[in-house]
């Protein structure tokens, strides 16, 4: 009886512990089908056939107009937009 109870109380504790892993593994994994962050298409058109530190104006994802400057960002040269903070 006792080795019953011990046995319960180990499952529900390896169950507990697991869970959250579980949790981070389905994260992990949503995160790899979205695939690499990088520069949007936009911005690495807009820097085709230029240099590293031209400015460019480019056609946003929401069809706003942006002024930006040519950057090498992940061996990718792609338009930077003027205030744009990377994280």
């Amino acid at each position: 009886m006792k080795n019953l109870k011990a046995l319960k109380c180990s499952a529900i504790l390896i169950l507990l512990v697991l869970m959250p892993v579980a949790g981070c593994a389905e994260n992990s994994n949503r995160e790899s089908k979205r695939g690499p962050q990088g520069p949007p298409p936009e911005a690495i058109d807009a820097c085709k056939d230029k240099q590293e530190g031209d400015s460019v104006t480019f056609t946003g994802r929401r069809g706003e107009s942006l002024k930006a400057t040519c950057k090498a960002m992940q061996g990718i040269l792609a338009a930077v937009p003027e205030g744009h903070v990377r994280n």
